[in-house]
């Protein structure tokens, strides 16, 4: 049995002894082909090639930042090879530069490093072919006997949820670092 697959899949191709990674773009089913988009190429594929494409590594959201910012000239393969470093014991060169060159702050480039340490070299590696960003958590902030904080310029506390505005825990500490305490996890999310 074959795997059956549909138009916006992540596959990993074998053809003329070449592995790459790509996203079909257009089946055919009369002569079981389908087109696919790499980074850097479109090509026409047997679907007999293809097979499921490893499952995207999961990143937080400031090393996403760290990846994708060009500002000191260094490209997403650098900051890749930078983080596998890391990995391998040498942090300083990272922060450094990160700070110095206004990349990161030193708390983002401390949760960076911190990120590589504890990631699986492997991890790091696959970071090549495609990451997601971990969403964070959204809290709502209930406060007691007043309501819910909205996000309305007429009434800032409301005692309906849908007028509630979802918040990161980042987002709710910089309002007032009190508001933690009555902060509630966003259901059905």
């Amino acid at each position: 049995m074959t795997q059956k697959f549909k138009v916006g899949d992540r596959v990993r191709v074998v053809d003329n002894q070449k592995i790459t990674i790509g996203k079909i773009d257009v089946i055919t089913n009369y002569d079981e082909r389908c087109r696919i988009i790499t980074n850097n190429e479109i090509f026409w594929t047997d679907i007999k090639c293809l097979a499921p494409a490893p499952a995207l590594v999961k990143v937080p959201a400031v090393v996403d930042k760290f990846l994708k910012t060009d500002a000191d000239g260094y490209t997403i393969y650098d900051r890749m090879a930078q983080l596998i470093v890391v990995n391998d014991g040498d942090h300083y060169y990272l922060e450094e530069s990160a700070v110095e060159n206004e990349v990161l702050s030193r708390e983002e480039a401390l949760e960076v490093i911190n990120y590589a340490h504890e990631a699986k070299c492997e991890d790091l590696l696959q970071l090549i072919n495609g990451y997601e960003v971990e969403k964070e958590p959204l809290y709502y902030v209930r406060l007691p006997h007043f309501g819910y904080v909205t996000n309305r310029m007429d009434y800032t506390l409301s005692q309906s949820k849908t007028d509630a505005i979802a918040l990161t825990e980042s987002r709710i500490k910089a309002i007032d670092e009190r508001y933690w305490q009555f902060a509630v996890p966003e259901e059905g999310k």
